[in-house]
């Protein structure tokens, strides 16, 4: 147990907290006159960028990420600025080559990032090495991932061995990240506990509130060792989204724990928010049903983001009352496939493939392109061994790659510049158009109004529609 009695607070407003709530439509504009605020609020850091905010700027907003984030900077020169990145998958939905992963590092870097979440969906070590040795490399700070999950291969051995060997590559701090808030306060407990006693490095948590949970496991992290927390100010707090900042401040301080927090400045910043969330409820951007508790997630072990879109995927499907029988068939489908962690892009693939075994009432009937590459390698190793009788049934006799994925990708750097030709203004337009080639060529085009005459038929850029449809809690 950490004897100092210091637990710093990540507060996830502009990142996770609308996303987790809101799909991620919160407008820079919404956001900028208050981080001056929030720079001298006491947080550890202010989750800002990456995730789902790169996508949902360019396809829904017309909004330029990078800009964001510039923007952000500029009004917080004191709070370290932090951001969720996918490993070789950056922010998209596929691996990049390195060349591309090492670029992105060093523009988000320039353009204001301290700290990199980085995590895998496997918990694939090898899928992490390109960014991490780029932040290194920049100067930046790594903090790599476990993604909590349960299973039988998902024990405590299990995340203390993960977590020894990330701080043996050079992690400069550890999270746990428990993405469909299934952490539960005494499991917590254990599992800090067992981490601070081989760890030198910070230790985060990170939760969602989707099970009623979430509090109880903060205190418990807390008094296990925890170094950081992250919470949501309280008007994009709970449901989907994380525990309250100012609840979690008040009842740490009362504990004796110090947060560096003041708790004056967190109420102007929940007063500043509240009418910016009841903007997105008015709108039906936000979703009232989504700030509510479903303890299915202990249940299923399903992220809430995942529930709801489930339950809409159904809807659309006229199969409504599908839904248990689904909920019930994503445990089988994540134990064939070796109990994959469900965060994205694993929590959209297992989701569709377990609406599909439903509705066309014959398990693997339909198999959406995503699980058979999963099944070739192309996404890393799964974490339990997959029945070999089972993956010749889906994938035949196709090769299974057994190294590191990215291995096998080309360098893509210069053929995406050449490709976008003259809207290739900064590397940062280049990075847009590499992250999401369709949807980035029309925001670059828009931008600068120019005529795009490039081609992007032969480039991969999200997963199929009924994939994407899923989403989950990153």
């Amino acid at each position: 147990m950490s004897s100092s009695k210091k637990v710093r607070v990540t507060e996830t407003v502009l990142r996770d907290g609308h996303q987790s709530l809101m799909a991620t439509r919160m407008s820079t504009e919404d956001m900028l006159p208050i981080i001056e605020k929030m720079d001298d609020a006491g947080y550890f850091s202010l989750e800002c960028w990456g995730g789902a905010t790169f996508d949902s700027a360019i396809r829904y907003l017309n909004e330029d990420p990078w800009e964001r984030l510039r923007e952000i900077r500029k009004r917080a020169p004191k709070t370290k600025l932090q951001m969720l990145l996918r490993g070789q998958n950056l922010l998209g939905y596929r691996h990049y080559a390195d060349d591309v992963v090492e670029k992105f590092v060093e523009k988000a870097i320039e353009n204001g990032i301290d700290i990199f979440r980085i995590f895998d969906a496997l918990n694939d070590v090898r899928n992490l090495t390109a960014s991490l040795d780029a932040v290194k490399k920049y100067g930046g700070h790594a903090q790599l991932t476990i993604c909590y999950t349960i299973s039988e291969v998902h024990t405590t051995a299990y995340y203390v061995d993960l977590a020894q060997e990330l701080e043996k590559m050079g992690a400069d701090s550890i999270c746990i990240k428990d993405m469909a808030g299934i952490l539960t306060p005494f499991a917590a407990k254990e599992l800090v506990t067992s981490l601070q006693k081989v760890l030198s490095v910070p230790l985060s948590v990170h939760t969602h509130a989707t099970s009623g949970t979430s509090q109880m496991t903060y205190l418990m992290a807390a008094e296990a060792g925890a170094d950081v927390i992250d919470t949501a100010i309280s008007p994009f707090a709970e449901g989907t989204s994380q525990p309250p900042t100012e609840t979690m401040a008040i009842c740490l301080h009362e504990g004796g724990y110090e947060t560096e927090l003041t708790i004056p400045l967190l109420e102007e910043i929940s007063d500043y928010f509240k009418p910016i969330r009841d903007k997105y409820l008015k709108e039906e951007l936000l979703n009232p049903l989504m700030m509510g508790t479903d303890p299915k997630a202990l249940i299923y072990q399903v992220p809430g983001g995942m529930l709801s879109n489930l339950l809409s995927q159904l809807k659309q499907a006229g199969a409504t009352d599908k839904y248990e029988e689904v909920l019930k068939e994503v445990p089988r489908v994540r134990a064939d496939l070796g109990y994959p962690p469900l965060v994205t892009p694993m929590s959209q693939m297992v989701g569709t493939q377990a609406v599909f075994n439903v509705l066309t009432q014959e398990r693997y009937k339909m198999v959406p392109n995503e699980i058979k590459e999963y099944l070739r390698g192309a996404y890393g190793q799964a974490p339990a061994p997959i029945d070999e009788e089972f993956r010749k049934s889906i994938i035949g006799a196709d090769e299974v790659i057994i190294d590191r994925p990215a291995n096998h990708i080309e360098p893509e750097w210069d053929e995406l510049k050449e490709e976008l030709g003259e809207l290739a203004k900064s590397d940062e337009d280049v990075l847009t158009y590499a992250l999401f080639p369709q949807v980035g060529k029309s925001f670059l085009e828009k931008k600068y109004g120019n005529d795009f005459s490039g081609s992007t038929n032969n480039r991969k850029t999200t997963s199929p529609d009924t994939v994407i449809k899923i989403s989950a809690i990153m």
